[in-house]
């Protein structure tokens, strides 16, 4: 008996489009395999047969959809989509494995189609440079810019590298005090700024450059556009901004009100005063998220900082870093909330039916925040489902609390298999713990939810494909380094693909209308060059899209 399963229409409705394939893979336990889905004003009627589509819309055109086989749309559980399509449009872009001398001369060569005064912005300079930057090379960035103002961001982007005129703007000088949860490196002689900006005095430069820019907030929209399009391409149909400011609402308010925002999007309001969202005040921002919210905008999540990067030694680790001439032998770092602290800000959000994702890339913030849930839920009882975003280093102790506690395991691969980012943790952290980094198979088997995200522009790919490879080969899906990292917490393909359709339409908060090809849901697809489950795993990152799909239509064709 073939399966048939509509929804109720009334007989006048418009029939759309039936979308049909040998092999679409649902992501539905119940229904893993169909051939056809009939889609009516974006949404899926029926699904099933071909037979099954035509009976539920008669009258519907077939598009036979190309490739080896479809999947749901994708969606990054973690990514900031505007900030990076303003680095990829406006900024100036350096990879993480530059030298410092071709860091400058990367600004050098930028100066020179810039005018006097104008902000020379850019990034991804790499972690392990962060003990380059003294005076001395502040003197030579500003000689490279011709003294102009220089921020550039570094590879975990909480981390800034300023020119002179660049302090100059922000109000930074010799005797301006560090701010909460930052700091302004200093020369240990002198005093004054080097030019090396941590955490939340990377704030202070970015206010400056945000009053530079603010007559320009159509910038912003065209840098909006600019990233979904780059997402439709690899077949994202959904995201969760991870830290949404004013100026991302009202970009994307305004790129959903002239209709191109192909892509759901939950945004993350800062729930604390965050580092990296300057001037941005949490009660604020919530009494102005109605007027931001759109059809496929959602500003109903909360973000929390509990710690920085390892990189930066900002993270809050269990065990002291390695030892170093400015933290001595026993430093650990430390969170921005206590256990008490961060309890009673989630409760405040609960009460307003905000979900929260707590940024903790060290592990003694994990156990932190895992604690303070936990306090939570003693009070209230069961709640809503947090996210711990990064969970890049977790004590094993801790693995099965996710599961007890309903918490999201927020992973973004790009930025644990071998790689750059790799190598400068491994000369903050002692060996032994970056070599049981992200732990995703013990979360599986504890009975975590997992979902995957991309951290865009911390990594300058948004693409899940490598990420998934990664994923299951532990390994550099580019092959650049060799080695793997983990191998034993390595996954299979089928539990990385639910990790960016299903789980992550769960986490994010979209399970009604996304991350499976359901009944009553979106209709959000991928359409894919090859055979997920029957190719080699080395080839994972290799896949191609050849459409997207998003609420019915074709928002993405390759070569086109």
């Amino acid at each position: 008996m073939p399966f048939f399963n509509t929804l109720n229409f009334t007989a006048n409705a418009m029939p759309d489009t039936i979308l049909h394939h040998p092999l679409i893979c649902t992501m539905d336990p119940e229904r893993p395999w169909v051939e056809a889905l009939a889609v009516c004003d974006g949404l899926i009627v029926a699904v099933g047969t071909l037979a099954d589509a035509r009976a539920a819309l008669p009258e519907a055109r077939v598009v036979a959809l190309p490739g080896e086989m479809v999947v749901p749309g994708l969606l990054d559980v973690h990514n900031h989509f505007v900030w990076a399509g303003r680095a990829e449009l406006y900024e100036m872009f350096v990879p993480p494995i530059l030298s410092l001398d071709q860091v400058l001369d990367a600004v050098r060569d930028t100066a020179t189609r810039k005018a006097p005064g104008e902000w020379i912005v850019g990034g991804m300079w790499g972690s392990s440079l962060i003990g380059q930057i003294d005076a001395a090379a502040r003197q030579r960035l500003d000689d490279a810019a011709g003294g102009r103002p220089v921020m550039l961001r570094d590879d975990s982007q909480h981390n800034r590298f300023v020119s002179t005129a660049a302090l100059a703007a922000a109000g930074i000088h010799q005797h301006t005090p560090d701010p909460l949860n930052g700091r302004i490196v200093r020369d240990a002689t002198t005093g004054e700024a080097t030019g090396l900006l941590l955490e939340a005095a990377c704030g202070l430069v970015e206010l400056a450059l945000a009053r530079a820019l603010e007559a320009t907030p159509h910038l912003d929209v065209e840098a909006a556009a600019h990233a979904v399009k780059r997402l439709n391409a690899c077949g994202v149909t959904g995201m969760q901004e991870a830290l949404t400011t004013r100026a991302v609402m009202r970009a994307l308010k305004t790129l959903d009100d002239q209709g191109r925002l192909s892509a759901w999007v939950v945004g993350s309001l800062p729930m604390t005063e965050a580092p990296l969202a300057p001037g941005e005040m949490p009660d604020e921002l919530q009494a102005l998220r109605d007027d931001f919210r759109t059809r496929h905008f959602l500003p109903d999540a909360g973000k929390i900082f509990l710690d920085g990067v390892p990189t930066s030694r900002t993270a809050a680790m269990l065990e002291p870093y390695l030892p170093d001439a400015v933290h001595g032998c026993c430093f650990r770092g430390g969170t921005t909330l206590t256990v008490p602290q961060l309890a009673k800000v989630l409760a405040d959000c609960e009460r307003r039916g905000t979900r929260v994702k707590i940024h903790c890339t060290g592990d003694a913030s994990t156990r932190a925040a895992l604690d303070a849930i936990d306090v939570l839920r003693s009070f209230n009882g069961p709640g809503l489902q947090h996210h711990i975003a990064h969970a890049s280093f977790i004590d094993p102790a801790e693995i099965p609390r996710f599961a007890e506690l309903n918490v999201v395991a927020d992973l973004s691969p790009p930025l644990w298999f071998p790689s750059v980012i790799i190598e400068a943790i491994r000369t903050t952290v002692a060996q032994p713990i970056v070599d049981r980094m992200a732990p995703i198979r013990s979360l599986l088997d504890a009975g975590a939810l997992i979902a995957g995200g991309s951290d865009w522009p911390v990594v300058p790919d948004p693409s899940p494909w490598p990420a998934m490879q990664g994923m299951v080969t532990r390994r550099d899906p580019t092959g650049r380094l060799e080695g793997a990292l983990c191998p034993e917490q390595a996954i299979g393909v089928q539990d990385a693909l639910r990790a960016y359709t299903a789980n992550a339409a769960q986490a994010i908060g979209l399970v009604d209308r996304a991350g499976s090809i359901e009944v009553g849901k979106s209709a959000d697809l991928a359409v894919l060059d090859r055979r997920l489950f029957e190719i080699e795993a080395s080839e994972l990152g290799q896949t191609r899209v050849l459409q997207t799909w998003f609420e019915g239509r074709c928002v993405y064709r390759d070569g086109a």
